[in-house]
């Protein structure tokens, strides 16, 4: 009894799980591709907000100066010397034994 061995034709098949795994790989590269563009993006304008930031942190460091001028302020045009020093300057009053002096 003679064994005939066939010679069977090797063809290289691909893996049908290989293709589905490229194709995962390259969608997988394109959303990381995607990310990174957006965090970049993302980080331009974090940085930019955080100016906007500061700028509005100056401003609200000169209204709060602004707001105490205006209570002190305030404060001065309820005392008598402010009732005084308005009188003398618009209407022309003086205290007693003030001696006025004007220019010619």
């Amino acid at each position: 009894m003679a064994r005939i061995k066939h010679a069977k034709k090797r063809t290289k098949r691909l893996n049908p799980m290989s293709g589905a795994m490229i194709a995962i790989v390259l969608v997988m590269f394109m959303l990381l591709i995607v990310l990174a563009i957006n965090g970049i993006s993302l980080n331009g304008k974090i940085s930019n907000n955080n100016a906007r930031i500061d700028d509005l942190q100056e401003q609200i460091s000169g209204e709060e100066q602004r707001t105490e001028d205006i209570e002190e302020l305030q404060e001065y045009m309820k005392s008598d010397e402010y009732y005084e020093q308005t009188a003398k300057n618009k209407l022309g009053f003086v205290k007693d034994g003030e001696i006025i002096f004007k220019e010619k």
